[in-house]
């Protein structure tokens, strides 16, 4: 039998892990590091910045005080109103029945010269609202408040 007839004979597979799974991983030179650190760090502060200050400039924040039904056909929900001195409000309230069903709803224009004289500058008003019911109330809310026209 001559070389040629024999069968090739591949050589031996390296078995080393470098080889096998691809070389070791080149990190981040410190100072890279330090730095992504740093700006994760001034987004989040900026972020939790973002969210206090726009909580804290609400236009218009709202109380429930209470609640009384007339009869099945009417309700009347007492809340106070809290926004800047000269600005004209929107509340929308509603009544609700037994299963939490809205049975009465009503948008409230809360115009600007209402102001109870209150220690925080005549920025909170008192409401007493009626509101007309299709059945029995349990219950009346104020669902939300609003500046005209701001968008929110």
């Amino acid at each position: 039998m001559t070389t040629q007839d024999q069968p090739a004979v591949s050589p031996p597979a390296d078995t080393s892990l470098a080889n096998r799974y691809g070389g070791q991983k080149r990190t981040l030179p410190r100072g890279a590091k330090r730095g992504i650190a740093v700006a994760a760090l001034a987004a989040g502060v900026a972020f939790m910045a973002w969210v206090s200050t726009s909580n804290a400039v609400s236009a218009v924040t709202f109380k429930d005080i209470g609640f009384s039904t007339v009869d099945a056909t009417q309700a009347e929900i007492d809340f106070q109103v809290t926004r800047e001195p000269g600005t004209a409000v929107k509340c929308a309230v509603k009544a609700l029945d037994s299963k939490f069903a809205v049975v009465g709803w009503k948008v409230v224009d809360i115009p600007l010269g209402e102001a109870d004289k209150t220690a925080d500058g005549g920025r909170t008003t008192a409401q007493r609202v009626a509101v007309r019911t299709e059945s029995l109330s349990v219950s009346g809310v104020v669902d939300n408040c609003w500046v005209p026209g701001s968008g929110k």
